[in-house]
């Protein structure tokens, strides 16, 4: 085309190689020259795996994965409403103690440990700062107050949080479903 700039396939590494960030700022036009004898810096550093799970969820969506509304998931058969519930727990041998005793009662369809959480936090009138591990919970929104309750046993003053699920992999969301006790 004449009077549109060809992009070459240098510029196009290059470009490659913009921090993330800059892609999207007002006013970044084009990407910084640099020469094609310097490898271009990484576009995502490596960060701990919490940072991959949130960045994940935060985005909701994934190339090949069936939109499910909540609606749908309450009047489909094949589905439950179901959530992601965040529970901390103080080290590795906790989180794999209380994620088997969860699975094993069948209040989750699946539970990931995330290592290397820090937790900085307000307790006893002071800031408190703590190295955790991170589970992530997969359920029925109907099993919520049933896993909150064994957490609870299990745990001083516990961090449940809970998600609503409103889509995702329809084999996914039945296996969660078919994983998990009804109450």
């Amino acid at each position: 085309m004449r009077g549109k700039r060809e992009t070459s396939r240098i510029e196009m590494v290059l470009l490659a190689g913009t921090p993330f960030r800059s892609l999207f700022s007002p006013g970044a036009v084009a990407a910084p020259r640099r020469t094609a004898t310097a490898p271009p810096p990484l576009l995502f550093r490596r960060r701990s795996p919490l940072t991959g799970a949130l960045l994940f969820l935060s985005l909701g969506a994934v190339a090949g994965v069936r939109s499910l509304s909540s609606a749908q998931m309450e009047s489909g058969s094949t589905t439950v409403p179901s959530v992601v519930v965040y529970v901390t727990v103080p080290n590795r041998e906790a989180g794999k103690k209380l994620a088997g005793s969860i699975i094993s009662e069948k209040l989750a369809a699946c539970v990931n440990i995330v290592p290397g959480v820090d937790s900085v936090y307000w307790w006893e009138g002071k800031v408190q700062s703590d190295a955790e591990e991170l589970l992530i919970i997969k359920t029925r929104e109907s099993l919520l107050d049933a896993l909150t309750e064994h957490v609870k046993a299990n745990h001083d003053v516990p961090e449940v949080i809970a998600l609503p699920i409103k889509g995702g992999n329809l084999k996914y969301l039945e296996w969660l479903k078919n994983s998990t006790r009804e109450n």
